[in-house]
């Protein structure tokens, strides 16, 4: 019988997020050793053509879209307030006014393939929590690309590329199978840990054992998913 192959630990992160800002802050600040063992994937809003790839590619495959209140909105925009001062970060609440997730979330593939994948998420994340860029717009993405050292035209043409799609699907492919349905979202075995609040609960398993358990994914169902158009930033802990 072969055996069976240990998948390595792996984190979802979306550019779009507070929480997964404040998450790499603190790993970086606590757990830096860990930044370089744990597996990068990319989650994100698809946009239509994404949506119908996906579609293509696995029937029945969906991303985790949640309908948000008003109310909830409003108890995030206080909620990050807090949690940025008790960091000591001033953060400027950056104003989407036509999101398009792909240019940046699509950049993260040809950062990576350059060995700048770290470099990237950092970069677009100072940029739109910090300096309230508009990640959206495809300009403004080329720009922060071209200060890390990627090529300005090829990061312009990455959401028209067949193959850069393709990477994109098979990364929406990923957050459906490993249940995925919010950032910081970190998976040690078959162990998912959701949330600001499970940073660390995530790098002590990595010292330790994993408990065994329902898996998510390949090792578990798929998670049920609900109409609307944006993703579940429910509590403290986590965000779409």
């Amino acid at each position: 019988m072969t055996a069976r192959t240990t998948r390595p630990p792996r984190f979802y992160f979306s550019l779009r997020s507070p929480y997964n800002f404040f998450a790499l802050a603190d790993l970086e600040r606590d757990h830096p050793q860990l930044l370089d063992r744990i597996q990068w994937r990319p989650f994100w809003e698809p946009d239509p053509t994404s949506e119908k790839l996906l579609a293509r590619a696995a029937p029945g495959a969906e991303f985790p879209f949640h309908p948000m209140s008003r109310a909830k909105q409003f108890y995030i925009l206080r909620d990050v307030r807090r949690l940025a001062a008790a960091r000591n970060m001033t953060l400027t609440w950056p104003v989407d006014r036509k999101p398009w997730w792909e240019p940046a979330h699509l950049t993260w593939f040809l950062a990576q393939r350059e060995g700048l994948g770290r470099a990237w998420v950092a970069r677009a994340g100072r940029a739109r929590w910090l300096e309230g860029r508009d990640i959206c717009d495809p300009d403004v993405v080329r720009e922060l690309a071209e200060e890390i050292g990627l090529d300005g035209e090829e990061v312009a043409q990455a959401p028209h590329h067949p193959l850069v799609r393709e990477q994109g699907v098979q990364a929406l492919l990923d957050v459906h199978r490993d249940g995925v349905f919010g950032v910081p979202y970190f998976i040690n075995g078959s162990e998912p840990y959701w949330g600001l609040d499970r940073v660390t609960d995530f790098a002590a398993s990595l010292t330790t054992p994993a408990p065994t358990g329902t898996g998510t994914g390949a090792e578990g169902e798929p998670p049920a998913t609900a109409a609307g158009r944006t993703t579940d930033m429910s509590h403290a802990g986590g965000c779409g």
